[in-house]
């Protein structure tokens, strides 16, 4: 086994092992925005290892440069985070509750903020 062959994958279980890591958050964590974090945190990373595991293996194995692989990484780092923000706004929104731990709520400060300016 090369070297590149054992960095695709390592690049390839490091993805599965965040996606992994990230179902078992949203089974374990406490309230509706904590389990978001994790997913959107989870489909990221995951989703972005296991493709710059696939874009190596096709420049190095396959001789191939696959766009598509690369539109796809840009595309997954983009869209998760800025889903799980508006899952998240939404659902505070809607009136989903916090955590009781919760200590801080940004949101809510900056909610207010803007109904005393006007």
């Amino acid at each position: 086994m090369s070297l590149i062959e054992i960095i695709i994958s390592i690049f390839i279980l490091l993805g599965g092992f965040f996606m992994l890591l990230g179902a078992f958050a949203i089974n374990r964590l406490p309230d509706t925005f904590t389990r978001i974090n994790a997913a959107t945190k989870g489909a990221t990373l995951g989703v972005i290892g296991v493709m710059i595991g696939v874009f190596l293996f096709f420049l190095y194995v396959d001789d191939i440069v696959s766009g598509k692989v690369l539109l796809t990484i840009g595309f997954v780092f983009l869209t998760s985070p800025a889903s799980g923000f508006i899952m998240a706004r939404a659902a505070y929104h809607v009136g989903v509750p916090l955590w009781e731990k919760s200590t801080h709520n940004d949101l809510k400060i900056d909610l207010e903020k803007k109904k005393q300016e006007g």
